[in-house]
């Protein structure tokens, strides 16, 4: 199923309080690797998780870090950033 989403935009749900959007670069048992990507701690604004995510479909990825592993883990959901709905 990754192997779909390589080389694409995701938005990889945590079960923290961070969310992560960026370019799936690769993958193995433990991480993802996003490149161009934005962690966003949910903790440090008053939107929620799905209005942030919807924002960042219709405005673009604030990047914030070139780089990023995220252990798998963690991990609740992945989807393509673009298939996201706001409805």
């Amino acid at each position: 199923m990754l192997d779909q989403l390589l080389n694409q935009r995701v938005v990889v749900d945590l079960s923290s309080a961070f969310v992560c959007l960026g370019k799936l670069t690769r993958y193995d048992d433990h991480f993802l690797e996003l490149k161009n990507a934005d962690v966003h701690d949910l903790r440090d604004t008053d939107t929620t998780r799905e209005n942030y995510v919807a924002e960042s479909v219709a405005t673009g990825i604030k990047r914030n870090r070139k780089q990023v592993l995220i252990r798998r883990d963690q991990m609740v959901a992945i989807s393509v950033l673009e298939d996201v709905v706001d409805e």
